[in-house]
């Protein structure tokens, strides 16, 4: 079979199992699996709708590239907006909750030399793939990872908080497409009950380990914005923002403690 026709039969693999732009999905397979001969393979599991960040085994996120694997999130780029929402703001010491395969601690701390930061994740595996990213973007000794469920083994303060935590709804589950509900962590995706869990637990916590002025930021899902507003400043925080996404939905709430 020739490469012309080896990308053919894999574009139509991937058409018939319902992937949006089959042309594209299989060049990109072609690219990364062609001259080892392993692309019909990596269509076959991609037909079955395993996430293309699993089979290539890598996302590019804001300015990186970080290793993925089933024991994260695949970062996505509605997360984009909590970096630049905190790259617009000073800070020395930052926290990350549910840090996942690293990606918002490490995009902080590439993009500010000066800065150290924890990155807390409740999951041996994630935190496995999170020092492979630091190791690979040689962050070094700036980042340490705590295996923490939320700020169970925290300790010190910090003048950034940020958190892309477990968002979707219960019954929002099954509605999700088939990468991610079948392929993704669940942990990292819902609280198994209304989706708002991890916020009650952020913003009621999260005033005891800022310090005066710093900021508290997380990633809301669309329709959240207003319930998670309203838990910022019922712990006492000041100046609420949401701000919206690429795509002009609510992305991400933003608070400071006082000074």
């Amino acid at each position: 079979m020739t490469p012309d026709q080896s990308l053919q039969r894999g574009a139509a693999l991937l058409a018939e199992s319902g992937i949006p732009d089959p042309q594209r999905e299989a060049r990109l397979l072609w690219r990364n699996g062609g001259e080892t001969g392993d692309f019909l393979a990596m269509v076959a599991r991609r037909a079955q709708r395993v996430p293309m960040s699993q089979i290539l085994g890598y996302r590019d996120f804001y300015a990186h590239r970080f290793i993925v694997t089933e024991a994260v999130l695949d970062p996505r780029p509605d997360t984009e907006t909590l970096i630049a929402c905190a790259l617009g703001t000073t800070f020395t010491r930052v926290l990350d909750l549910g840090t996942g395969s690293g990606c918002i601690l490490l995009s902080l701390l590439a993009a500010r030399a000066d800065a150290q930061g924890v990155g807390a994740d409740l999951s041996d595996a994630a935190l496995e793939v999170a020092l492979q990213n630091c190791a690979a973007l040689e962050i070094g000794a700036r980042a340490d990872f705590v295996q923490s469920d939320w700020f169970a083994k925290i300790s010190g303060t910090f003048d950034l908080i940020v958190s892309n935590p477990p968002y979707i709804a219960a019954c929002e589950m099954d509605a999700l497409q088939p990468e991610v509900r079948l392929y993704e962590p669940r942990m990292a995706l819902t609280d198994e009950a209304d989706g708002l869990s991890a916020y009650r637990i952020i913003c009621d916590t999260a005033p005891t380990y800022l310090t005066p002025g710093g900021r508290l930021m997380v990633e809301i899902g669309p329709s959240q914005a207003d319930a998670v507003a309203a838990m910022m400043a019922g712990a006492g925080l000041i100046g609420v923002q949401v701000h919206q996404d690429f795509d002009g939905r609510d992305r991400v709430v933003a608070a400071r403690m006082p000074k």
